[in-house]
Order: C-alpha cells, then sequence, then structure tokens
C-alpha cells in the first residue's frame, strides 16, 4: 500500500510578470509533486498566487528548502504551510451569492457579517470594482461561494438575506451551486 501524500499551501506575491507560474509549476514537477488546486491573479501591479502542492511529505519538505532560491530568483515573497487534505463536508449546502452595488466602503465586511453570524463559511469570494456603462459610476461587484449548514432553513435565509440586500441597496441573488 502506497504512502499517503501530504499537502502544502504556497503563498507568492510579487511584481507582475511573465513566467511567474511557469518557474513555480517547474519546481513543484521537479519534485514530482502535484498542483491540485490554485488561485492566481493580478492585483494592482503585484501577482498574487495560491497553490495546494501535493506529494510525498520528503519532497514537500525539498520544495519548503527552496523557497529562500526561488524567492531570490523570482524576486517574490513565498511563504508555505503544511496542511492536511480537507474534509469533504456532506452536510453542507453549496450556493452561490452574487452581488452589484454602488462602490462603498464596508459591502466585503457587511456580506461576511452576514453569513458569518449565521455560521456559513465563505469557500471562496472575489470581487471587482468598475465603471457602470453610459454613467461612469463606481460600481462594486461581489461572487461568493458558500457552504450552508443542511439544517438551516433555505427559504427563510434567502427571505433574510434578501431583506440585508434591501436595506444596504445592493442587488443580490443566492443561489444553489449546480453540478
Amino acid at each position: 500500500m502506497p504512502a499517503k501524500n501530504s499537502h502544502l499551501v504556497i503563498s507568492a506575491l510579487g511584481k507582475d510578470r511573465s513566467g511567474i507560474v511557469d518557474q513555480l509549476s517547474k519546481a513543484v514537477y521537479e519534485l514530482d509533486c502535484n498542483i491540485t488546486d490554485s488561485r492566481m491573479t493580478v492585483l494592482g501591479g503585484e501577482f498574487a498566487v495560491l497553490l495546494l502542492v501535493e506529494g510525498p511529505w520528503n519532497q514537500l519538505a525539498k520544495l519548503e528548502d527552496q523557497v529562500q532560491e526561488l524567492q531570490e530568483k523570482l524576486t517574490l515573497t513565498i511563504t508555505t504551510k503544511r496542511t492536511e487534505e480537507r474534509d469533504a463536508n456532506a452536510n453542507l449546502l453549496p450556493y452561490g451569492v452574487d452581488v452589484v452595488s454602488l462602490d462603498h466602503p464596508g459591502i466585503v465586511y457587511s456580506l461576511a457579517n452576514f453569513f458569518s453570524e449565521k455560521n456559513i463559511n465563505i469557500e471562496e469570494m472575489t470581487t471587482s470594482s468598475y465603471a457602470a456603462a453610459h454613467t461612469g459610476t463606481p460600481m462594486f461587484s461581489v461572487r461568493m461561494s458558500i457552504g450552508i449548514p443542511a439544517n438551516i432553513h433555505i427559504a427563510a435565509l434567502r427571505d433574510e438575506f434578501m431583506d440585508f440586500c434591501d436595506n444596504m441597496n445592493i442587488d443580490a441573488v443566492l443561489e444553489p451551486i449546480k453540478g
């Protein structure tokens, strides 16, 4: 029976330029490890990377030993953290939330607080600011995936969420994630 693989989260941040993903993924590949999940984006002039890497514990240790060299070579700030495989919780219902609003401070906090008070976990979130077509009005959008505990009454949650959004003057949709 083969040994169970270990998991390592790698976070990297640095000035945006081509070749960052190539060099990071090469370092993982050369140690016979695998990127099982990732998030990458440009924020301002910076490129941010989150990788979940899976492999034998000793190969991940070698990767951790290369961090200082990779930081210097790629001019990135890199951190690593060992982690475990995530428990698949069958008692959470996957839902998506889409929000659009006039841009103003506190939107993310208000949404996070609403769900946190109900013990609903935000699994993933993406936000962006943009100018409205024709008027140029500053707008803000949020897209998130949440895990709703199965014991929460969905219709009541949806009603409460819509009231919350009406009070904040934001447009929102809360619907199951399909597939």
